[in-house]
Order: structure tokens, then sequence, then C-alpha cells
């Protein structure tokens, strides 16, 4: 999985699930067409479990055998940051629960969920290669 950039790669996530949510619309403060906020809630969340990945083999975290779950993410961030395990326990409730099985479509929600996603990934940057900003 080494990755020249890896927050650059995490944020390309980010990044094209912004396009989605451009593409639901917005009425008030809600958006108008779920399937793109689904989609969009999806992407980000996966480039927060991207990040994680990327974060947790930077750091040396056995990998695990089979597919990950939330517990796992949960219980290795407990061990390494806190704070990262909040931004966790908020990105999975609004992006994954919320945002793509419920599609949620407040407007200001999701984007929290975003930041979430966001304050992850910026923890790779001190591990990328090239010069972020």
């Amino acid at each position: 999985m080494k990755h020249e950039n890896p927050y650059l790669e995490a944020m390309r996530y980010i990044e094209n699930a912004e396009l989605q949510l451009k593409q639901a619309g917005k009425e008030d403060k809600f958006y108008i067409d779920d399937k793109y906020v689904k989609s969009a809630s999806g992407i980000a969340y996966s480039g927060l479990l991207k990040a994680l990945d990327y974060l947790f083999e930077i750091k040396g975290v056995p990998k695990r055998r089979g597919r990950k779950t939330i517990e796992y993410y949960k219980a290795e961030l407990s061990k390494m940051d806190k704070k990262l395990l909040k931004y966790l326990n908020n990105g999975y409730e609004i992006l994954h629960l919320y945002g793509y099985y419920e599609g949620g479509d407040k407007i200001d929600v999701i984007e929290s969920g975003f930041n979430d996603a966001v304050s992850i990934i910026e923890a790779l940057k001190p591990y990328s290669k090239t010069e972020v900003n």
C-alpha cells in the first residue's frame, strides 16, 4: 500500500465526494437528490478509512486478516490518538450511517462529517513526501 503522498491520495477521495455533492443540488438547508448525497458520503467515508489504513501502516499497526470492522479502527485509534478517535466516531456516524445508509440530507450535518474526514486525513501531512499546504 506504499504511496508517495498518502495525504494527497486520501484527499482525492474527498475531492471526488465534493463533486458528487455538487450534483445533489441544494434547497434551503437540505440537499435535494439523496442519490448523490449517499454516494458522496460513501466516498468521503472511504477516504477517511484509506487515511487510517495509511496511518496504521506508517505507525506499524499489525495488519488484520480479513475485512476490517469499525471496531478494529476504533480499538487501534484508542491506543494511538484519542482526538482522531473522536473524528472517526463522528465521521462514522455522519458519513457512513446518516449520509450513506439513511440518506440524510441536511447540509450542515453532511459538511460536519466531511470536516471530520479531512481532520483525519490531515494527520497524514507529516508523513507525505511532497510539500502540502
